[in-house]
C-alpha cells in the first residue's frame, strides 16, 4: 500500500470514529439519535416543530418546577449567608444577639 492510500483510509477511519463518538455523546445526554434520513427530512421540512399538547404540558410542568427550584435556591442562599455570618462573627457579638432575642 502506498502512503496516499493509508492517508485516505486514516481519514475515513477518523470520520467513522467521530460519528460513533458523536452518537455516544448524544445518547449519554438523552438527545435523540439521528440518522442521515431524519436530518435530511428535517432540513427539507424547514424543521417546523409541532410540540402538541403533551409537549406543552411537559414544558409547563418543567417551568413550574424551575420556578420552585429557583425559590428554593434563593432561600438556601439566604440561610447560607446567615450561617457564614454566624461562623465569621466574633463570639461576643453572637452571644449579644442571642441574648437580645431572649
Amino acid at each position: 500500500m502506498h502512503s496516499d492510500q493509508l492517508f485516505v483510509l486514516a481519514i475515513i477511519a477518523l470520520a467513522i470514529m467521530g460519528g460513533v463518538a458523536k452518537m455516544w455523546v448524544r445518547a449519554q445526554h438523552g438527545y435523540p439519535i439521528e440518522d442521515r434520513n431524519s436530518r435530511r427530512n428535517r432540513r427539507r421540512s424547514g424543521f417546523v416543530d409541532d410540540a402538541g399538547p403533551e409537549a406543552e404540558r411537559k414544558i409547563h410542568l418543567l417551568s413550574a418546577e424551575n420556578e420552585r427550584l429557583v425559590g428554593q435556591v434563593s432561600r438556601l442562599e439566604e440561610r447560607i449567608a446567615v450561617l457564614e455570618r454566624i461562623a465569621t462573627d466574633p463570639a461576643e457579638r453572637t452571644a449579644r444577639e442571642i441574648d437580645a432575642l431572649r
